[in-house]
């Protein structure tokens, strides 16, 4: 089939060369010239495994091409995809901008049929809109072309994208359009071989569909926490709780395993939107809230964890820091519990040295050239002489250290680990100091050894004051 996909950004991009994959000729459209010319080359703009495989490959058979012309790309495109950013605006709200302007494009070129497909996360209704654009445009030029409006929200996970949408658990389709239903059918038929994915539902539906199954992981990942917090005030070991709770298949093990907050492009917007989304129909949301609140305060408890270690003096102090992106397999730092960690540190006069396989150029691009900031190319460099080291992301590189070797090249062995990768015994007996998420601190040496670094500290307000 030939398909059009409007953005060059993750979504897009992924849209773009696993349809490409399967036989589709697909046409990727993105205003940045100098990002299409990358594209071309088989370069591409973020990091995902597979990404820039597909990349070269789906060129090379000609299935795929990048073009910076509306008009040309809209008609090729028998589908066409909405694949635009909708980042938050200063009132939380999804920015549909992007999309519409998307929307406008299509109804001024578009020449035949056409199934407009909003790939994009957006609000509810929408779709609606994206529908009016068209037809405003179209009846500018006085023309009546048959299309429709699909939603097909997006469900990848950054990391393992590729195999998501390759071998997906589901594919949401919001229409009440029989041709359209069936175009998508045919459209998808090469990733709905095994049993049937397809969930056919109203468009409304489908969008809200996206924003919930957000909103119930970011709830989960707040929810353990939280109760992480709590198991460090009764003594307690979150890890012991996380495998009884679980056990209950109602609970499962998936999105509760304690850390340091949640990040990235899709939780911490989606979840603000669909807030805002239910106060603007007159809806509160309690628990929306609350995930939000509970994330942003565990975002500050690695920085909290170490100001209470070394008795609220940390200028001087050199921190070694491994993991910046804010989940293994990507170098993406958007809303990384590792940028709360770096900004407070630096404000009370720490240094930083930094490692992490794949986020250190996104880094560099966020926070430029700094004395504060000691970026290493290796977790190694990044221990040595520091006076603790901070764990923020799981990547497998850091799972087996050798801790004794580790211990030498510090200036002191202290660890405070963000998602809970170590045995606290092992790395006591290898003679470090070591502080975890929901997990009773050991501290043999430390600055300060009292309750204050073993338990919790209740907010940044309280460690700075």
């Amino acid at each position: 089939m030939r398909v059009t996909v409007f953005g060059g950004g993750y979504v897009g991009l992924v849209t773009s060369v696993c349809l490409a994959h399967v036989g589709h000729q697909v046409s990727c459209i993105d205003q940045d010239a100098l990002k299409i010319d990358a594209l071309r080359r088989g370069i591409a703009p973020i990091f995902e495994p597979g990404l820039e495989d597909y990349l070269v490959e789906t060129q090379r058979e000609g299935s795929l091409i990048f073009t910076t012309d509306a008009a040309e790309a809209v008609t090729h495109g028998e589908v066409i995809f909405i694949a635009v950013g909708t980042p938050c605006d200063e009132d939380g709200e999804a920015d549909t901008r992007h999309v519409l302007s998307v929307a406008d494009s299509i109804g001024r070129y578009l020449q035949d049929s056409a199934v407009i497909v909003n790939k994009s996360t957006v609000p509810v209704g929408t779709a609606d809109e994206v529908r009016a654009r068209v037809e405003k445009k179209l009846h500018h030029r006085a023309l009546d072309i048959p299309f429709d409006v699909v939603s097909n929200p997006e469900f990848l996970k950054e990391g393992t994208a590729i195999g998501d949408f390759m071998k997906p658990d589901r594919i949401v389709l919001g229409t009440g359009s029989e041709r359209a239903t069936g175009i998508m059918r045919e459209l998808y038929a090469p990733f709905n071989r095994n049993h049937e994915k397809l969930m056919v539902m109203d468009v409304r539906s489908a969008e809200l569909t996206k924003y919930a199954a957000n909103a119930m992981l970011a709830t989960k990942i707040s929810f353990i926490n939280e109760i992480a917090n709590l198991a460090e005030y009764l003594g307690a070991d979150i890890e012991k709780v996380r495998l009884g709770i679980g056990a209950d298949p109602r609970i499962g093990y998936h999105f509760i395993y304690p850390g340091c907050g949640y990040g990235g492009s899709c939780f911490p917007k989606d979840v603000r939107a669909l807030q805002v989304t239910a106060e603007k129909v007159g809806y509160r949301t309690p628990l929306l809230s609350a995930v939000q609140q509970v994330n942003s305060e565990q975002k500050q408890r690695l920085f909290e964890k170490l100001y209470h270690y070394f008795n609220g003096d940390l200028k001087g102090k050199t921190i070694a820091v491994w993991g910046l992106a804010f989940k293994p397999r990507t170098d993406d730092m958007r809303e990384a519990p590792s940028r709360v960690l770096l900004e407070s540190l630096w404000q009370h006069g720490a240094l930083v040295q930094a490692y992490d396989p794949r986020a250190m150029e996104e880094c560099q691009r966020i926070y430029g050239d700094r004395d504060d900031l000691v970026l290493v190319g290796t977790k190694e460099s990044a221990a040595k002489g520091a006076d603790a080291l901070v764990i923020c992301t799981e990547w497998k590189h850091f799972w087996a250290p050798d801790f004794v070797a580790l211990a030498e090249k510090m200036n002191r062995p202290m660890i405070v680990d963000g998602r809970n990768l170590f045995d606290p015994r092992r790395v006591a007996e290898a003679g470090f100091d070591y502080l975890a998420m929901g997990r009773t601190g050991v501290v043999k040496q430390g600055v300060n050894s009292g309750p204050a670094v073993i338990g919790a500290c209740n907010t940044l307000a309280e460690a700075v004051t």
